[in-house]
């Protein structure tokens, strides 16, 4: 791994059994929250950006997209970003350039899977996620790796998305580390979180193993890393925060005429959005 110093970072946490800790932050806002929380490092969420753009999560994002936003972020922030570039297109040519792009952009990882093109959202119920060829995978990584030789690689498996057993992950898993990948994502939708800890358990720690713990949110950062997760990635929680606070502001206000009535949900004030961008900025509400 070479990009100092998330590099160093990561490598560092998985070395000490500590929990390194990536919240989902599709805009400057979420950035400034995310740092004022104390977040390791920033998750550029495929998800979150689509919805933000009223797109599909569906391969639709392409790498402009995604600079804008690690643009946007770099503006009130020095975190690391972690990119999800998803299946970076399909191919080995697209992945190149998503690497290009975005490292000039100026990410620090990104976070490749093995779905098939066009992917889904790995839990959507119309439409199930399929599993590409691990060789196109690897060459991917290797397109990834000479284009950005600088950026950290996160290989994300899809295996257990797509009704895999626990054994064919970690065999996918360390099929991509042969082929460049700093760290191991397996990502799993069992909502108890034994699929996941089940992961850490036959994992050979040869590199960080990396979690996203959307399905399985009662596991704590202590227990993720008593794991052996080295980074767990809260990928949507403030996207999620978000929509529902506005439906319920929205909603309020339709059935009070006010903002103000007993019971309202608060509103930042008018300052604190001022000095997302201007840390020095005031205002009079």
């Amino acid at each position: 791994m070479t990009n100092a110093p998330f590099s160093q970072t990561l490598t560092a946490a998985h070395s000490d059994r500590h929990l390194l800790r990536a919240l989902g932050a599709a805009n400057a806002m979420a950035a400034s929250v995310a740092t004022d929380a104390n977040f390791d490092a920033l998750w550029v969420s495929g998800l979150e950006v689509s919805t933000a753009l009223g797109l599909p999560d569906e391969n639709v994002l392409g790498p402009r997209d995604l600079a804008d936003v690690v643009t946007a972020l770099g503006r009130v922030c020095d975190l690391p970003v972690i990119i999800d570039v998803d299946n970076a297109g399909g191919s080995a040519a697209t992945a190149a350039r998503f690497a290009t792009d975005l490292g000039r952009a100026g990410a620090s990882a990104l976070c490749l899977e093995d779905s098939a093109y066009p992917k889904i959202n790995s839990f959507a119920l119309h439409r199930e996620q399929q599993l590409a060829d691990a060789q196109l995978m690897r060459d991917q990584l290797k397109a990834l790796r000479d284009a950005a030789p600088d950026l950290v690689l996160i290989a994300r498996t899809e295996t257990l998305i797509c009704g895999g057993q626990v054994t064919e992950a970690l065999e996918r898993a360390a099929l991509y580390i042969e082929a460049g990948a700093d760290a191991i994502l397996m990502h799993s939708k069992d909502k108890t979180g034994q699929q996941a800890l089940a992961t850490a358990a036959g994992w050979d720690e040869r590199a960080p193993l990396v979690t996203v713990p959307t399905a399985f949110p009662h596991l704590t950062g202590h227990q993720l890393a008593h794991a052996g997760f080295s980074l767990a990635i809260y990928a949507n929680h403030l996207t999620r925060a978000s929509l529902a606070a506005m439906r319920a502001t929205a909603q309020h206000f339709t059935a009070t005429g006010t903002f103000t009535a007993p019971g309202a949900p608060p509103l930042a004030d008018v300052q604190d959005l001022l000095q997302i961008a201007d840390r020095a900025a005031s205002a009079c509400l």
